[in-house]
């Protein structure tokens, strides 16, 4: 299985073979540089196919990060997912950014801690979903429908513990949205592991393990990108209406 995200800077891919083992190739460009996804998704892929010796006849589904995140790298990786699907006649399913964020910290061995997964939303605002220490299943997922303030942050750890039943339970932010937010988020109680930490990246084994436990979409068009917002250029269209509209 073939499974990738882009909902971030970065650009992860990840080969999942029949033996359970996962092999992952990145691109990271900082948080100054330019994402690469359109330039090095398929180019990333095709190199990590090579270097398992894997055909692309021996793929048989293809896990793909839909958000929320960037715009721009939801589109280009959807696209391309479904593009694959499509013309290679794979089983194709959607995995939310969100939860791979958690599962990867998992995967690294961050057990008893409640996850808060923080995805960097831009205009000053984040994408973030609490999963509770003691079940990984959506049941003990708190998730937010709309992008939230610095300020808003500050109160969804005890949200989390709310709807968890899980008072007191120790929290680990994780993502570039906890790194961007960091003095909120450790105001509110949750612990911020450093700046270095690969905790903060979203793991493309863990887009994987998701894809395999998920059943595939009946038809390509059920995987979308979880924007949970309207775009920048609609935003911008809907103030210039309003400007536009109050001239007199």
């Amino acid at each position: 299985m073939l499974g990738f995200d882009t909902a971030t800077l970065s650009t992860a891919v990840g080969l999942r073979m029949g033996d359970g083992s996962t092999l992952q190739a990145r691109d990271d460009p900082g948080p100054e540089g330019q994402p690469g996804h359109a330039t090095r998704l398929l180019r990333m892929t095709s190199e990590l196919l090579a270097q398992a010796g894997v055909a692309w006849s021996g793929l048989d589904r293809i896990a793909v990060g839909v958000g929320p995140g960037r715009f721009t790298g939801l589109r280009v990786g959807v696209a391309t997912a479904r593009g694959l699907a499509q013309s290679r006649s794979l089983e194709l399913v959607g995995v939310s950014s969100l939860r791979a964020l958690a599962e990867g910290a998992r995967r690294r061995g961050v057990e008893g801690q409640g996850v808060l997964a923080v995805i960097d939303a831009r205009r000053g605002e984040a994408f973030a979903a609490a999963f509770s220490a003691s079940d990984r299943e959506a049941a003990g997922e708190l998730a937010f429908p709309r992008a939230l303030r610095p300020k808003d942050l500050e109160g969804v750890l005890a949200q989390a513990a709310e709807r968890g039943g899980e008072p007191g339970v120790r929290w680990l932010a994780v993502g570039d949205g906890a790194l961007r937010y960091r003095a909120h988020l450790e105001m509110a109680g949750a612990a911020v592991p450093a700046d270095s930490s690969p905790l903060h990246a979203i793991d493309a084994g863990a887009i994987c393990d998701l894809g395999a436990r998920l059943p595939a979409a009946t038809s390509l068009q059920e995987v979308l990108p979880d924007y949970r917002r309207a775009p920048d250029a609609e935003i911008a269209r809907g103030r210039v209406a309003v400007l536009e509209g109050s001239q007199p």
